[in-house]
């Protein structure tokens, strides 16, 4: 996600060679998901999910466990996916929730800390071995500018549907939502999706477009999509449609009912997409689409899409279309656990957007300005928390829950995470620093990567595990 925050996106504004990455397994057999989806053009979305599991882990699980966020929503979650009096609602508090209604496969029942767990028994499924479960749902979409719901000129269906917890080292990944940040994780799927909606609408969504149908006043879609964490869209009536193709062969889209600057923001995205190819590795999918829509943070990434606020200022929207194609690697392709290290995407991302407009001196977006704003912003923060609390919890391997709120997520995750690769860069130089980043991405790209992942791939140049360190824990003195 791009948080909208105080940096001004305008004019004014490592010593051995790192070893190479291990191959990524070809045989390795992806889950699927089939989903059949309608939006009524009012508050409802009625779907069917279909998992085909495949087990490519050691462990032999008895359950499949199913997250299912849009529970967040309804009146009385202990964690809300937004509270009262918050940005998202345009028109006073809303409420929405997600229903389960049907399962084929096993034994179900709703649990979780916060009804925001789906268990299925299924029986042991061994290694290599597979089981299918189908899940009917019904959500209810909140009236608010959010990445799950009914905004003022558009419908965003992000985190719409029940979606298999993440495989760790301890079992399923369960989380719950949390007042600032993503605290989404899913392993990779291939997904074949439908999407009905009421005629009038356009839909930008996730995935290959497959084709269309219109009967009786209804529109169904088809996409598919493959090796994806999830499957996000957004609807409006009043989405026009820009695109262009990227030099690297992308079909880059922009789903607009403000036209103006689709232009720039589409050529930006493109330029980004081309320059972190380059730098990380090969751009997975050959289309990647932009919607424009309500939404009280800056952007949101999904595997393939972005939705990007219609509230944005031209600049802000332009930095904001950088920073969420940077998380076509890190979220999508390099997966991490949001959660407990959220600096591990959102630091990745914010760093990767200097280093593309290092590269693009024409958007007057300098490295100088970008470090600039994110000391200056962070040692806000520290003397705001000192002179309020006595003190500030400088640590960023925290998860969630561990922060007060936006403000210290934002600066810890964001404006932290930028200055600490800023000083991993400064100590490996130019070429290891990229080398690094290259065999990270080659090593866990469809994979979850765990922190220690990510330094190790730095691991030839001495001292970088210490910079890690003294910024993690908190020690470290900006």
């Amino acid at each position: 996600m791009k948080r909208v925050i105080a940096i001004a996106v305008a004019a004014a504004a490592c010593a051995a060679a790192l070893p190479a990455a291990a191959c990524a397994d070809d045989a390795r057999r992806n889950s699927k998901y089939t989903i059949t989806a309608a939006y009524d053009g009012a508050n409802t979305v009625t779907g069917r999910v279909k998992l085909d599991y495949v087990n490519e882990g050691d462990d032999a699980p008895e359950t499949l466990e199913f997250n299912l966020w849009g529970n967040a929503w309804r009146e009385g979650a202990l964690f809300p996916a937004a509270g009262e009096g918050n940005d998202a609602f345009y028109d006073g508090t809303s409420y929405g929730r997600m229903e389960i209604t049907a399962v084929e496969g096993g034994q179900w029942r709703i649990c979780g800390e916060d009804e925001n767990i789906l268990e299925v028994d299924t029986g042991a499924i061994y290694p290599g071995e597979s089981a299918s479960v189908e899940i009917e749902f019904t959500l209810t979409l909140a009236n608010a500018d959010a990445r799950t719901g009914v905004a003022e000129r558009a419908v965003n269906l992000g985190n719409f549907y029940p979606v298999l917890c993440a495989s760790g080292p301890q079992g399923w990944i369960e989380h719950t939502h949390a007042a600032a940040g993503d605290p989404f994780v899913s392993d990779v799927a291939d997904y074949e999706v439908s999407l009905s909606v009421p005629e009038e609408y356009v839909i930008a969504a996730s995935g290959e477009f497959e084709g269309e149908t219109v009967q009786n006043g209804t529109k169904t879609c088809t996409y598919t999509l493959a090796n994806a964490r999830d499957f996000a869209a957004a609807l409006s009536k009043e989405y026009s449609v820009k695109s262009l193709v990227s030099e690297g062969g992308t079909a880059v889209e922009y789903y607009c009912y403000n036209a103006e600057g689709a232009d720039e923001l589409l050529e930006i995205a493109a330029k980004a997409l081309d320059f972190f190819e380059e730098k990380f590795a090969p751009y997975p999918h050959s289309r990647y689409v932009m919607a424009q829509t309500g939404l009280c943070e800056g952007g949101m990434e999904y595997p393939a899409l972005a939705m990007i606020s219609d509230e944005l200022a031209k600049n802000d929207a332009l930095y904001a279309a950088v920073h969420e194609a940077a998380h076509q690697w890190w979220y999508a392709a390099v997966g991490s656990d949001g959660y407990e290290n959220a600096w591990q995407d959102e630091g990745l991302a914010e760093y990767s957007a200097l280093m593309f407009f290092e590269s693009a001196p024409e958007y007057g977006v300098t490295r100088t300005g970008l470090l600039n704003s994110a000391t200056k912003a962070y040692r806000a923060y520290f003397s705001v928390y000192g002179q309020l609390f006595g003190g500030a919890d400088t640590s960023m391997a925290r998860p969630l829950d561990g922060f007060a709120g936006e403000y210290e997520y934002v600066n810890i995750a964001y404006n932290k995470g930028l200055l600490l690769f800023e000083a991993v860069r400064q100590a490996c130089g130019d070429e290891n620093f990229c080398a690094a980043l290259k065999s990270y991405a080659e090593e866990y790209s469809g994979r979850i990567a765990p922190p220690e992942g990510l330094i190790a791939a730095f691991a030839g140049v001495p001292g970088c595990e210490g910079i890690f360190d003294s910024f993690l824990t908190g020690k470290v003195i900006i």
